[in-house]
This record gives C-alpha cells, structure tokens and sequence, in this order.
C-alpha cells in the first residue's frame, strides 16, 4: 500500500493567505504546503482540497483510479468543487467499516474534537492511520495492533501519539509522518528538531510513501539536558520533548516553599501547562528514581537540587566547606552523573546556564555560581543531547 500526500499543510494552507508573520514568510518553496490530502492506493482520497486534481499530476498521480472520497473535518469558506469523475466526499460513522471493491477497508474513528478519524487496512495486510487536525483518537482499547504509518497532527496534538503510543497502536516500527502543519513552528531545521524530539518527522508535499518499507525512525535522545537563563524558555523546551510519551514522572526538586505565594504562583504556572496524565513528585533523592525501571524522566531543576546538596553538606560556611563539605558535595554529583550514565530510562534534565552573568558580589554565591558550572558540565558528558534555550530558541550544543 502506497500514499501520497497531496499536501500537508492546516486547512488554510501554509503559508496563510495574506498572514505577515515570520513563520508564513518562511514558507516558500519545499516549506510552502497546501492543505492535507492523502490518495491511498490510487483508489481511496482521504480529504478533498482545492486544487487535489492538479496536486495528484505533480506528484506523478491521477485521481482517475479514485473510488472513494472521505473527508476527516469540517470544511469551512466555500465548498470545494469535486473534480470531474469524483464520488461526491462523504464520511464514515464512527466505528463503521467501509469495505471497497479494491481491497481496502476503512474503520472510522471517533476523535475527542470534531472531525473523524480513519485506519485504512489494505489488501496486503499493512495498516494506516489518519487523524483531522485538532484530533486525538478517542476511546482507545488497549492492547491495540501497532499501525505500519500513523498521519496526524504531532505538532498541534503531541497528546494524540502519546495515547497511541500507551495502548501499542504506535510502536517502535511505526512510521509516524505530521501532517495539517500550520504557521505555530517556523518550518525547515526547528519544525525537524522539535519532530525528531517527539520520532516523528515532516516530509514535502506531493512526497509518495510506501506503508511499512520505512525503517529510519527518528531516535528520540534518551538522556537531555536543557540549559538556559531565567525566563528563558528551557522548561517549556523540555516539556515540549515529551509531550507525545504516553507516560512521564514530572520530578520537581524545588518543594513547596510554604507561605511563598510568589513560588507558589510559579508551581500553578508550571502543572497548568503539562499534559493531565502526567505524574508530579517532589523530591531531590534523584539516584533511586534513576536507578528504577519505569516511564520517562523530567527532572525540574538541576540548580534546585544543588542547592538542596549544599544545604545539606554545609557548603554556606567556609569552615564546614573546607572541613570536608567540598568533597561530600563532589561525591554527591558524582553518584549522580554515575545514576544518569546507568540509567535505562528517558531522561529530559532542565538547568540554569548562570556563567555568562554578573559575578556574584558574596563568596558563597561564587561558590554556587562555581559548582553549578562544574555539575552542569558532568551531567552534560553523560547525555546524548544537549540544548541551551536563548529567547525561547532552543540551540543545539551536541546530538
């Protein structure tokens, strides 16, 4: 079974008709793309786009094959006309099965937005999935068989592929390609970043894939580390990585802080914005965490638990720091670099980057400006990627 993907783009297209920002002004050329269609087979279109009849011919295709045409979402602005030859489009009920002469068949699947959902078995057995833009799969039976290729809306959904990914409908084979790409991630090397981050990947339009022949699965880094000043952007980059895992241990190493309402108001900030499945416990014993078995790892901060280690080794005063407290903390960070090299988990650790600001004016803020330097550096040489956050812009120091 065969796909083609006529274009791959939001509804609107990309770049957005008369929209002046800098994402749509980078659109051109390969960037440029038109509204999602995907011809199966030469037989099946799933979505009718303006201009579909002109798309097929510069990928090399004819939609004169076309037995079927469903559509995934509403269609908003004027209808769009149905090439000659066409089946008017229509839709599938949710959970029905449509059977084609061809061979295919198509379940619908209902989704937790509007719009409707298609796995698409062919006559040689491989299997497709392709979610409307907005959508994640609703109602999802586990254990599920794992899809050969799933199309979907990674960057405005990462949650749809997580829930995939929890029941087996998405495994470690599964060709997962994004799709209705609008103007929210710059496109080029930042749109590829963020996708490789989540094993997913972009592709041109007009682009014919081969379901199940695809083997070079983007490999999502297992151990990274984000640095970046305050306000920077670093946490959100983080948690932005593993937003399409199925399921994340949030490790907040800052406590409570009781009776600061300030710190408080940052903590609300913080679980507001992470997905509702994930896990949040607060504690800076990182090592047994890293040591166990189990999902992936999201350690909020690195600079927090320092802190904690300095508390606890006395490295505030200089008698008890010369006592033995430099070498306690040194043994510290070193049974934790030790625990981040064994770790078989998914790691995604966030640290402030403090060496290019104002010396600090006390000894033992140098003290700590120091030992951040030095843990930041040891934790970095046992991860595979590395990334400093500048303005929100995510630059990649190794992997």
């Amino acid at each position: 079974m065969d796909v083609t993907l006529l274009g791959t783009g939001a509804p609107a297209g990309l770049p957005r008709p008369d929209c002046p920002c800098a994402a749509c002004a980078a659109a051109q050329g390969t960037n440029a793309r038109a509204a999602t269609a995907l011809l199966v087979d030469g037989a099946l279109l799933l979505d009718l786009t303006p201009g579909a009849a002109f798309a097929a011919a510069r990928a090399g295709r004819s939609l004169t094959g076309v037995r079927q045409v469903l559509l995934s979402h509403p269609h908003d602005g004027p209808a769009v006309e149905v090439p000659a030859g066409l089946p008017q489009p229509g839709r599938v009920p949710d959970g029905r099965e449509l059977a084609l002469l061809t061979g295919h068949r198509v379940r619908a699947v209902a989704m937790d937005a509007p719009g409707t959902g298609y796995a698409v078995t062919g006559p040689d057995g491989q299997r497709l999935l392709y979610l409307p833009p907005g959508g994640a799969p609703a109602g999802l039976e586990e254990p599920a068989e794992s899809y050969d290729l799933v199309v979907a809306d990674v960057v405005g959904r990462p949650d749809a592929l997580a829930k995939l990914r929890a029941v087996g409908a998405a495994g470690p084979t599964t060709d997962v390609v994004t799709v209705h790409l609008d103007h929210d991630v710059p496109p080029g090397p930042e749109l590829d970043r963020r996708l490789a981050a989540a094993g997913a990947r972009a592709v041109p339009d007009g682009t014919t894939l081969v379901v199940g022949s695809y083997e070079d699965v983007p490999d999502v880094p297992r151990r990274t580390l984000v640095l970046g000043g305050a306000r920077s952007g670093k946490s959100v980059e983080a948690e932005r990585r593993l937003e399409a895992f199925p399921d994340v241990l949030y490790v907040a190493t800052g406590g409570s802080r009781n009776g600061d309402t300030e710190w408080a108001a940052r903590v609300c900030a913080h679980r507001e914005r992470r997905p509702g499945s994930w896990r949040t416990v607060e504690t800076c014993d990182l090592v047994p965490l890293l040591k166990d078995d189990g999902p992936a790892l999201l350690v909020d901060c690195l600079s927090l638990w320092l802190t904690d280690a300095m508390d606890a080794v006395g490295a505030w005063d200089d008698a008890e720091w010369a006592a033995g407290g430099e070498r306690a903390l040194r043994d510290r960070v070193r049974e934790l670099t030790e625990a981040v090299r064994a770790t078989r988990r998914t790691l995604v650790a966030v640290s402030n980057e403090v060496g290019s600001g104002i010396v600090p004016a006390t000894a033992s803020g140098r003290r700590y400006r120091d030992e951040l330097g030095r843990l930041n550096a040891a934790f970095a040489a046992e991860c595979e990627q590395v990334l400093l956050v500048v303005a929100g812009q995510a630059l990649l120091l190794r992997g």
